[in-house]
């Protein structure tokens, strides 16, 4: 990892839908930069419209405001595939330190039917508001088709077929969260979120205000604030184990501050029973496989019922 990073990179991904190779690979050219040396950066470009995620944030205030009684109505725990309402305190990092101020929805990949071999998917748990359904469906959706470009653009920044990862996108338990950080009096401008790495492969995330902050190669955490109609993008867990860590899955925090904020974090992933360790490719005499394969929703799912109590039986 690049130790001296002051900032995050900003890559227009514009040219990735251009029809002519040599275009797409200059924006892979960037995103292989990135990716392999911070591990962060902000998308533009992209081509989802303001509206969709206005939208969702609407409904997602809108879904915050109400009494506590109505928020639990669709509690996380009621659910068949991990969706619905996470109220503070549910999700628990460290058991020693105080719970984080913040509360969640939580929305994955709608399927119809309950999935027992498959714990993340299944339908989702909506809240009895139409509105509420059509505008996270609709945002899921456009980011999830964004998931899909990126996909296809660090496949060629890797310099693989641009469809490398296509045979394991039928059905991703990518999730999509609609985080809900208070106005806080008592907070200070400290450490919230531990430091942490993401599960999944990537995540793409739009937020309100300030907070996130990334480490560097010398420790040092630098602010990763909001850029208006920008995405942040960051590398996670299981694309740094399929590139033996070419790609990098940085260490990143949301720092405590007093202010409402709320973050709209997607984590993007492959098919449940994705077999994830390091490629081939990636593989040599001198670079040996540095990671154990993991099943891609096996190593999800354990993670997140390490950190729910309810999946935790607490």
């Amino acid at each position: 990892m690049s130790a001296d990073f002051q900032s995050i990179p900003v890559i227009d991904i514009a040219d990735l839908s251009a029809p002519d190779l040599a275009r797409r690979q200059a924006v892979a050219t960037k995103l292989a930069w990135a990716a392999g040396e911070i591990g962060f950066l902000y998308i533009t470009g992209h081509g989802l419209p303001d509206a969709l995620f206005e939208a969702a944030l609407a409904e997602a205030k809108a879904f915050f405001d109400q009494p506590m009684s109505a928020k639990m109505a669709c509690y996380i725990g009621r659910s068949t595939n991990h969706s619905g309402y996470v109220p503070e305190g549910e999700e628990v990092f460290d058991p020693s330190a105080r719970p984080d101020r913040k509360e969640a929805f939580d929305v994955n990949l709608d399927v119809a039917a309950p999935q027992p071999d498959r714990p993340m998917s299944g339908p989702n748990l909506w809240p009895p508001s139409a509105s509420f359904r059509a505008a996270v469906s609709a945002y899921y959706a456009a980011v999830s088709a964004l998931s899909r470009r990126l996909f296809r653009g660090f496949a060629l920044a890797l310099d693989l077929p641009e469809d490398h990862f296509e045979p394991h996108l039928t059905e991703p338990p990518s999730q999509l969260r609609l985080i809900h950080y208070p106005y806080d009096a008592e907070a200070t401008d400290q450490a919230g979120i531990g430091a942490h790495t993401d599960y999944e492969f990537f995540t793409i995330l739009r937020s309100t205000a300030p907070g996130l902050e990334v480490r560097n190669g010398q420790g040092a955490w630098i602010d990763a604030p909001p850029i208006p109609r920008a995405f942040v993008v960051n590398i996670g867990d299981m694309l740094e184990v399929w590139t033996n860590g070419r790609f990098r899955a940085t260490a990143h925090r949301v720092r405590k501050v007093a202010q409402e904020r709320y973050s709209m974090p997607f984590f993007a992933t492959c098919d449940y029973a994705t077999r994830v360790e390091p490629a081939p490719q990636f593989v040599t005499e001198t670079s040996p496989a540095r990671f154990t394969p993991v099943i891609s929703g096996e190593h999800l799912y354990a993670q997140t019922v390490r950190t729910f109590r309810y999946l935790a039986g607490l």
